[in-house]
């Protein structure tokens, strides 16, 4: 019964659209409660992006379809817009809005930009991949650290 569950889950959640992967130490689905939790060393590839943590919960809504997926616990990610950036990072918890196309990400977040090299090291950290944009709070005591890589061109003396 789970596995049955567990299959319509994942094949309407996302039909049409990349394979969906999760490899968990232990799997659990309350299909009343539109919930499954995976835990233990849980690994999440969709397509170009990829989601690591201690615990990954899923949430569905009455048509099977996702609502929320929350990431809790030594949090590493590797995220693609649609603009083709790429964003790889840490954090202690992270939480993804599939119809937004939505990443929040909490605690100690660090997101890289690898493509443009900027970091941004905050509490709190919003990534819409849709928009390629990002925002981030810092915490009471620790601001916002935004960090870029500042090419100068070296310019020839004049004689």
């Amino acid at each position: 019964m789970i596995r049955l569950i567990f299959l319509t889950l994942f094949l309407q959640i996302f039909l049409n659209a990349d394979e969906l992967k999760i490899k968990a130490q232990s799997f659990y689905a309350d299909e009343k409660e539109g919930i499954s939790i995976f835990e233990g060393t849980v690994n999440v590839i969709k397509g170009h992006d990829e989601l690591n943590a201690s615990k990954v919960t899923v949430y569905i809504d009455e048509k099977k379809s996702p609502t929320k997926f929350i990431a809790e616990g030594d949090v590493s990610f590797k995220v693609k817009t649609e603009d083709n950036a790429t964003y790889e990072g840490v954090a202690q918890k992270a939480v993804y809005l599939p119809n937004k196309k939505e990443y929040n990400f909490y605690k100690d977040v660090h997101l890289k930009q690898l493509s443009e090299k900027k970091e941004i090291k905050g509490d709190e950290v919003v990534l819409k991949t849709l928009e390629n944009k990002a925002y981030a709070k810092g915490a009471e005591e620790k601001p916002v650290i935004m960090i870029f890589d500042i090419k100068e061109e070296k310019q020839e003396e004049q004689k």
